[in-house]
């Protein structure tokens, strides 16, 4: 139950024999929790239209989605730091999963809300293993290569938000998506609903039995060595939150995760709103540029990162960002609109594995504690993306694009405080990294 803290399995900083056999199924966890994730992008559209609902009602999946994050990344960190990464990932696994299960019951009701409560506790477990996979991403090896570790793992999350969007193109959106005739009314509308909400259940059992076997699989390598980590109070969330660079790193979190998730939302209805496509389906697919790209620029990212200071990568991609998006909202129609949008995607790549690793270099054996926050600053994909729709409902939604342009503006403030210097580092580099030891 509890986690060994003993330092003996070598200098710190220094991976133990074992532990980097892990790094490919962290990876792999990446991988899967941005296939989910990324799949709302494409629930919207098709639930928009079954439920009849506005900008601003249909937003409130990405809402529950992320409002997960709020509530559950402190108690994941308190979690994670008693029983250690992997058995927290085991059971961010079960509950990923069990998330899944319910998109069955909500279909068969044909019950928005019921969508909502799946995608609430599908996004619980995405928290809880994400609380857990991130520092272990940063901790398994040479903690002078932490950034470029974490971003490469975080280009196989891109990976799976690429392809996520075309399973669930083929999966939900092929059938096409239809809104209820006019004067619908009753046990008629009730089965249009159902009929066409039919099509979200198998896909979704599909990936819970993927999670399954995911989370025997972490059960199986529970022992394997690891960073270690040290029991986490309400206390030391309080003194983490003094330190600038966790502070404002969380806030960079907040408005970053917000501004990706809210173009990523608006993509489709974009997409055809400016004419460079008609068909939801065709849109659907075109997310997958989106997120194609992101993976494309972490790949490089991850050798950038090698060469060139942190804060000044993320503050260039941070500044090219908000300028595409401000010629998508103010400039651009048809296919030069579609690239301005899509391209975002690549200079978004770095930016949240970075934000990460800036905001705990130097924490050590406080790591979980401060993913704890970071992960529920997270709950930006939740605030930003409905702030969006408001202002989409009122102004229209191209012009709702300059909400995440002010994002990507503060993003690029913090790159900038991070290289000249002014916010410091937590700890002297001898103590940076958390020793590696098996967990218990």
């Amino acid at each position: 139950m509890h986690v060994n803290h003993s330092h003996d399995s070598g200098a710190a900083g220094a991976p133990a024999s074992g532990s980097s056999r892990l790094l490919p199924l962290v990876i792999a966890l990446f991988f899967a929790w941005g296939f989910c994730t990324v799949l709302v992008d494409v629930l919207i559209p098709k639930l928009k239209a079954t439920f009849s609902l506005n900008y601003t009602e249909a937003m409130l999946t990405q809402f529950c989605f992320f409002l997960a994050y709020f509530v559950v990344s402190i108690p994941a960190g308190l979690l994670v730091s008693r029983i250690g990464y992997l058995r927290g990932i085991v059971i961010g696994l079960v509950i990923m999963a069990s998330g899944c299960l319910l998109f069955a019951p909500a279909a068969s009701m044909g019950w928005y809300p019921g969508f909502l409560a799946a995608l609430f506790v599908l996004a619980g477990g995405i928290t809880l293993v994400q609380v857990a996979a991130n520092p272990l991403a940063a901790g398994l090896g040479d903690p002078a290569r932490a950034h470029s570790r974490l971003t490469l793992a975080q280009a196989f999350n891109s990976f799976g938000t690429m392809i996520g969007p075309l399973f669930g193109s083929a999966m939900i959106l092929a059938a096409g998506v239809s809104e209820p005739a006019a004067g619908l009314s009753g046990p008629a509308l009730e089965a249009f609903r159902v009929e066409q909400a039919s099509h979200v259940r198998v896909p979704y059992m599909i990936i819970a039995a993927v999670l399954a076997g995911l989370a025997a699989l972490c059960w199986w390598l529970r022992r394997s060595p690891v960073p270690a980590v040290r029991p986490v109070g309400s206390s030391d969330y309080l003194r983490l939150l003094g330190i600038p660079r966790v502070s404002l790193g969380a806030l960079s979190i907040f408005l970053y995760v917000g501004a990706e998730v809210a173009i990523g939302s608006a993509l489709v209805n974009y997409l055809i709103m400016v004419g460079a496509t008609n068909s939801e389906h065709a849109a659907g697919n075109l997310i997958a540029v989106y997120w194609g790209l992101a993976m494309v620029g972490r790949f490089i990212g991850a050798w950038v990162l090698r060469f060139v200071s942190p804060g000044l990568v993320l503050a260039a991609c941070a500044i090219g960002a908000g300028l595409l998006a401000l010629l998508a909202a103010t400039m651009l129609e048809g296919t030069a609109a579609a690239v301005a949008i899509l391209s975002i995607g690549l200079f978004n790549s770095v930016m949240f594995p970075t934000i990460f690793t800036l905001s705990i270099d130097g924490l050590g054996e406080d790591t979980p504690g401060a993913s704890g926050i970071l992960c529920l600053a997270i709950v930006g994909g939740a605030v930003i993306p409905l702030l969006t729709g408001v202002v989409a409902d009122r102004i229209g939604l191209a012009l709702a694009l300059l909400v995440p342009m002010v994002c990507y503006g503060w993003i690029a403030c913090y790159g900038l405080l991070v290289k000249s210097g002014l916010l410091g580092r937590h700890a002297p580099a001898a103590v940076a990294a958390p020793a590696v030891a098996p967990e218990a």
